[in-house]
């Protein structure tokens, strides 16, 4: 679903504009795509965290993970998720709301996001790019280490099994959920821990269409 809905967000209006060659978007449309990709690209981040937490009871706990993993941890897990990535998608659409842009206003991406609006203010973006880097630094900082922690015990645990076709299974278990965590973050720390690297648009795009295409 949240990866429907990061579709759903930017590739009809980039199609739409492709198509009948009208490249313009309104402010509070602009705004309206930033917040929600940032909250579903940020609730997909703790997502990611907690199927971590998943694969560790999975196979570190297996006679317990019934009851560890009932269906109100996972609705608390998910709850969690929403609130966190909600702050988080408020804050950063709240903070680019008090920049001023006074023209001319061409986003060099397909699609609003934080860098390349930072780049068309004529205002000061120096706290909001300290509020990105810091808001940043947690959304992407606790995740990885949290989930760093969970597979080194999953890792150490798969290493204990004694058969060959055990430790295929529990290593095929964790394989799509580790590519997935790589590709996402490995493009979150591209996109937004290095700001102020304008002649790097085109790359930007390149990861954009990665990101909101072919990753999900």
């Amino acid at each position: 679903v949240l990866d429907v809905g990061c579709v759903t967000v930017t590739v009809p209006a980039m199609l739409g504009r492709l198509l009948s060659h009208k490249s313009t978007i309104s402010y509070d449309a602009c705004l309206s795509q930033l917040f929600f990709f940032h909250l579903l690209a940020g609730m997909d981040c703790f997502l990611l965290t907690a199927m971590a937490y998943d694969r560790l009871l999975a196979i570190c706990q297996p006679l317990t993970y019934s009851t560890r993993m009932s269906q109100t941890v996972q609705r608390m897990l998910v709850a969690a998720s929403l609130a966190c990535a909600f702050t988080n998608a408020l804050t950063h659409t709240v903070a680019m709301s008090t920049l001023n842009f006074c023209g001319p206003n061409e986003v060099n991406h397909f699609y609003c996001d934080l860098p390349q609006l930072f780049q068309l203010s004529c205002s000061s973006t120096q706290l909001n790019e300290l509020l990105l880097f810091a808001v940043g630094f947690i959304m992407a900082g606790t995740p990885l280490v949290l989930i760093i922690t969970a597979y080194s015990h999953v890792a150490a645990a798969v290493l204990r099994i004694r058969s060959v076709e055990g430790r295929k299974k529990a290593f095929s278990t964790c394989g799509s959920h580790l590519t997935v965590v790589c590709l996402f973050f490995g493009r979150g720390i591209f996109n937004y821990m290095r700001l102020g690297s304008e002649e790097a648009s085109d790359k930007d795009k390149g990861v954009g269409v990665f990101n909101t295409v072919i990753n999900p």
